[in-house]
């Protein structure tokens, strides 16, 4: 046995094999639920692997997940890993043109899509020549009573529905051996430029990602560990991943659980009333999401249509990929005050790297508690920066080879130095002297503005507590005498007892922020775009304000607002 995820995995499922594994709540074309145990779930990624493999895919070759949350996810993803094939997740709000090019800088040789996607994936997949199996999961959208279904008619592509090699695979698990090196392949959001696909060897994901099995104790010293820690302890935790799962933070999450040999439950979709009535129905221990895009809607429901709803059974709410703000914190406790919070810092580069400390907020910047394989370096020299300096965020030991396709940005990325591999991170931090990292955003993200840096989630942090506004994102744009300037396009929230103007922002964000920062140039809009996992897009930030934004005022503090 190896540290090698499907190993693992099966490792649970001979131990607990009648323990329930899995449930999805919203499964579509039943209108009803779907559970299964450890040895079900087992047997139905089987089915899948021996399928892949009876059609041809060989070990290495890669495998893209276009789907929402379900069993079939998780089957697809085990199916995978059992014939060491390597998973990669496929973004589903991708139109054609990200399409073809994740497929073909993925190098997919099969994708397995949900039936809503059809149309999309055949427009795609003429233009990746290396693509030759498609697996659908339900029907595609009806176009008309005798439309025929091009899926079937996608040449020289193997088709296949996703109910008939379930009915086909055998059940049986006897593959061959596998290996610690065996790939996991995380494409990246690509919300400020385009993914890269981060390739994980599957020992270091067990050990960074994972946790090494005890995320909030010593990891295992040996694979079989994993199992015997599981037999030894009971059941009754329940592990809601609520983003998509083709997002690395909710497919860790599930594999946290999976290790932890509990029940893990899904929703299809992000929907803040059902997320709360399956917490009080099936008793969820810990939630994992992404940020205030997540976390308010939830606070919303509470507080309005879902007042009242049980949620003792509730003990953590983590966060990864976004920060909770310090008011969207304090009303959720307000609500469910036994429950922690928790603002994990990680990366789909560099798995878990450390939770943020109690005195964390807008007062003292967002700080993290690291470990020793944990540094802020100087990017140039990539050496220790002395406590107060600014450099970027590193890790040693558990990290990726590098990104999938692209050698320069690998060099760029991930390093060796004194016998160890290295992985640079984006975000620019200060370290201080008890060794407590305070980050201070994306360098990517930096706003340099009259020679003065600028950080968008600090700035952002200040504009989310105002109480009439509900979302914000903020990002520079060119102005002819100082560069750059601060701008942020804001949401107000629908149901504001009183109208707020941009002067009435900026005159709020002046009582919390250097007058340089406050942002100049403000754009109100309905509704803030988000990745599904309520991830920043920078990108779309920038192009309404660049294209929405009147012209620039004659000094740093006049502003004309945005014409609703």
């Amino acid at each position: 046995m190896e540290y090698n995820l499907a190993d693992l995995f099966e490792s649970i499922v001979d131990t607990v094999p009648d323990r329930e594994a899995l449930v999805h709540l919203d499964h579509p074309g039943t209108g009803a639920e779907r559970r299964l145990t450890y040895a079900e779930l087992d047997h139905a990624a089987n089915r899948l692997a021996h399928h892949f493999a009876d059609s041809g895919i060989r070990p290495g070759e890669h495998v893209g997940l276009h789907l929402y949350n379900g069993v079939e996810y998780v089957q697809t993803l085990l199916a995978c890993l059992k014939i060491r094939a390597v998973p990669v997740n496929v973004n589903y709000r991708y139109v054609q043109e990200e399409l073809v090019y994740l497929y073909r800088d993925a190098d997919l040789a099969a994708v397995v899509f949900d039936g809503e996607f059809t149309a999309r994936v055949v427009a795609a997949v003429p233009q990746a020549p290396q693509l030759r199996q498609l697996v659908r999961v339900g029907a595609a959208p009806p176009d008309g009573p005798s439309a025929p279904d091009p899926a079937r008619a996608v040449a020289p592509v193997a088709f296949a529905e996703f109910t008939d090699t379930e009915a086909a695979g055998s059940p049986e698990r006897d593959f061959g051996p596998r290996s610690p090196d065996d790939l996991f392949l995380i494409y990246t959001g690509g919300t400020t430029g385009m993914p890269k696909g981060v390739m994980w060897r599957a020992e270091d994901l067990f050990f960074s990602g994972l946790g090494g099995g005890a995320p909030t104790g010593p990891p295992v010293s040996r694979p079989e560990e994993l199992a015997e820690r599981v037999a030894a302890g009971g059941e009754g935790l329940v592990f809601f991943p609520t983003p998509p799962l083709m997002h690395g933070t909710s497919t860790l999450t599930l594999f946290i659980g999976l290790n932890y040999g509990q029940k893990v439950v899904l929703h299809r979709k992000f929907v803040p009333e059902e997320v709360l009535r399956t917490v009080e129905r099936e008793k969820v221990t810990a939630i994992s999401l992404v940020g205030d895009a997540m976390l308010r809607p939830l606070v919303d429901a509470l507080a309005g249509p879902l007042h009242g709803t049980d949620c003792s059974s509730l003990l953590v709410v983590s966060s990864s990929g976004a920060i909770l703000s310090e008011t969207v914190r304090e009303q959720f406790a307000a609500l469910v005050p036994h429950t922690t919070l928790i603002n994990n810092f990680g990366s789909s580069e560099s798995g878990f790297n450390g939770t943020a400390t109690a005195d964390s907020g807008p007062a003292k910047g967002f700080r993290i508690t690291v470990n020793d394989d944990t540094a802020v370096v100087d990017p140039a020299t990539r050496q220790p920066v002395p406590p107060g300096e600014v450099g970027r965020i590193a890790l040693r030991g558990h990290v990726p080879l590098g990104y999938y396709n692209d050698p320069a940005k690998s060099a760029e990325t991930f390093f060796e130095a004194e016998g160890a591999r290295w992985v640079l991170l984006g975000d620019l931090a200060t370290v201080d002297d008890d060794g407590v990292v305070t980050v201070l955003g994306r360098g990517s993200q930096c706003i340099n503005t009259g020679g003065e840096k600028v950080y968008p989630e600090e700035v952002e942090e200040a504009l989310k507590s105002h109480p009439g506004i509900y979302d914000a994102l903020v990002a520079g744009v060119p102005d002819e005498k100082w560069g750059h300037r601060v701008a942020a396009v804001v949401q107000l929230r629908a149901d504001a007892t009183a109208p707020l103007t941009a002067e009435g922002i900026r005159e709020h964000a002046r009582t919390r922020l250097a007058g340089y920062k406050v942002p100049r140039t403000i754009v109100l809009t309905e509704h803030i775009h988000r990745s599904p996992s309520g991830k920043a897009d920078y990108r779309w930030a920038r192009r309404t304000l660049v294209e929405g934004a009147p012209p620039p005022p004659s000094s740093r503090e006049e502003q004309t607002p945005r014409p609703r």
